[in-house]
């Protein structure tokens, strides 16, 4: 399944987004364009996807 090659060992809850959705409005980023930030408990990292 999904959550066994999910190093976090869960799905993502809405609250899970809100730091990246933060940063991504924020000054920090304001120079950040055409990037795909994968909020996805490591996800991406752990597949290999």
């Amino acid at each position: 399944t999904i959550i066994e090659h999910t190093p976090m060992g869960r799905f993502g809850d809405p609250d899970d987004l809100i730091g990246t959705m933060l940063w991504l409005l924020g000054d920090g980023a304001r120079f950040v364009t055409g990037i795909v930030v994968p909020v996805d408990g490591g996800f991406s990292a752990f597949s290999g996807v």
